[in-house]
């Protein structure tokens, strides 16, 4: 009997984002789309918000790919990258405690924090430059008050702000965030007409103390426990519309992320943790196999 191949694969989180990581240099795989819808699921697969690949780069050090659970591919994922910052330290694919991480969204600079005894302890990510236009992703207009634009869904009214972190976010602002229903608002917002590629959708309400609480409705997943990019456009977002300084720690379900516009460069840093859940391994099936195209 042919032994079965199989892939080991290593479960992590920020801030309750959870990915599954795969080493592709060791374990390519033909169809990871496919690969990201079956490995995603709960109760027949091992159950995520997707698959990362951790690639050779000819551009950076590391190259990721970030697949959605639906199959679908993002362009940058700032939870995800942080765990595969610490990923790639645990794997001691690198002894550096900074790299360039190549992404769909552009090359991304990691710096990890460590403990004592040489452990990873957080991740900051340099987001890069924050856009509020790209006719890509947006086709909508701006309030004549300000950044915001005004939509309506069956029959109920949202204004919003639009931010690309090389990914799209709608940025709303509430009052009572435990009223939204999520599921529900978050995907009639998704895939309007105003967002040819569909939209992340983030629900915000202003806490005291530089704090925002912040509900993610993501494009490809639905609701997840956290959202970097979408914390990064929380905060252009708040800022914008001058609600909160150029830093702030967004309060999401799965945790707290701290955010920072620096006012020299105007990137986004993002920091948060990077936990590993468990490691593993699951079988190669016809579905996910050929050659992989670096």
């Amino acid at each position: 009997m042919e032994e079965k191949k199989t892939i080991r694969f290593t479960k992590m989180h920020g801030a309750g984002n959870d990915y599954i990581y795969v080493d592709a240099a060791r374990y390519p795989i033909g169809n990871p789309a496919e690969a990201a819808r079956l490995w995603s699921r709960s109760h027949t697969g091992i159950g995520s918000d997707g698959l990362i690949l951790v690639m050779p780069s000819s551009k950076a050090d590391f190259r990721m790919r970030m697949f959605n659970s639906d199959g679908s591919e993002g362009a940058m994922c700032g939870n995800g990258a942080r765990c595969l910052a610490k990923f790639v330290h645990d794997h001691a694919l690198s002894t550096s405690q900074k790299f360039t991480l190549e992404t769909l969204a552009g090359i991304r600079t990691l710096q990890l924090h460590m403990t004592p005894n040489g452990s990873v302890n957080c991740v900051t990510v340099d987001m890069g430059q924050p856009a509020m236009s790209d006719s890509r992703l947006f086709k909508g207009t701006a309030l004549a008050a300000g950044p915001d634009t005004e939509v309506t869904v069956k029959g109920k009214s949202y204004r919003g702000t639009f931010v690309s972190m090389g990914n799209p976010h709608f940025v709303i602002f509430v009052n009572d965030i435990n009223s939204i229903d999520l599921a529900k608002e978050g995907k009639a917002l998704e895939n309007l007409p105003l967002f040819p590629q569909g939209c992340n959708i983030e629900f915000a309400c202003i806490l005291a103390d530089n704090h925002i609480r912040t509900r993610v409705w993501e494009r490809g997943s639905g609701i997840t426990q956290a959202c970097g990019t979408g914390a990064c456009a929380t905060l252009v977002a708040a800022v914008a519309t001058e609600r909160c300084g150029h830093r702030a720690s967004i309060v999401m379900d799965g945790g707290t992320l701290i955010t920072e516009w620096n006012r020299t460069d105007h990137h986004i840093y993002l920091t948060g943790e990077a936990v590993t859940v468990y490691e593993g391994e699951i079988n190669y099936s016809p579905e996910i196999t050929g050659d992989m195209s670096y």
